[in-house]
């Protein structure tokens, strides 16, 4: 792994980082949203990472499916370490529909980061509220992750007939979803990255989509 402290990125390059939660001494996360904390980690990121300046910062809410508690504080301590210019722009990871309008009353939103996939459709409308405003949607988990991969007849069909994988077919039908959506499918071997990667070449016809969306219904 190069050393991210030195200078030089690829031209293009734009790192997005996350705010609001330190790993605890059992690998666990613990949400920390004090102002005094948060500058703390802007600036532990621009020193690891060796900026000036953030790309986009985003603040994670105390739940991965947003409890629903006031963004304000927290996000206005962001908000003002953008007028200071350390941070470029600001976006928001495990929040509510009602936290992102607080937000914004706050200082622009570019992306709202959320738990989105085939199965999970909770927010089915904030994908639908975040392309209309054009706000990237950036889905994570967007395979089920951790325990729960999914798992679907419809799914394993229509892979079939595309001669696709069925984690391919669950990546196009996301980037399909919505013009403004973004995919985080982690992966630790290569041969799964140029998978994931060849998936947004595969288009889905729209028998193949009315298939998949019944899937969440």
């Amino acid at each position: 792994m190069p050393d991210v402290r030195r200078p030089g990125y690829p031209a293009g390059l734009h790192i997005v980082t996350k705010v609001g939660v330190r790993r605890s001494s059992t690998g666990g996360w613990i949400t920390f949203l004090d102002p005094a904390d948060l500058k703390a980690q802007v600036h532990e990121n621009l020193r690891h990472l060796g900026l000036e300046t953030l790309d986009v910062v985003n603040l994670r809410a105390a739940s991965f499916g947003g409890d629903g508690s006031s963004v304000a504080e927290p996000f206005g301590t962001l908000a003002d370490l953008r007028e200071q210019g350390l941070i470029r722009h600001l976006g928001l990871s495990g929040i509510t529909d009602v936290q992102l309008t607080e937000a914004q009353a706050i200082a622009p939103v570019v992306t709202v980061q959320n738990q989105y996939n085939l199965v999970d459709r909770a927010d089915d409308d904030l994908v639908d509220r975040c392309a209309e405003e054009g706000i990237a949607y950036a889905a994570f988990f967007p395979l089920g992750g951790g325990y729960h991969p999914l798992r679907s007849r419809s799914l394993r069909d229509v892979a079939r007939r595309l001669g696709a994988s069925e984690q391919q077919v669950a990546l196009a039908w996301l980037l399909q979803r919505s013009p403004s959506t973004v995919l985080i499918p982690g992966t630790s071997r290569v041969a799964h990255l140029r998978e994931n990667i060849a998936a947004t070449d595969l288009r889905l016809p729209d028998e193949a989509i009315a298939e998949l969306d019944a899937i969440g219904q």
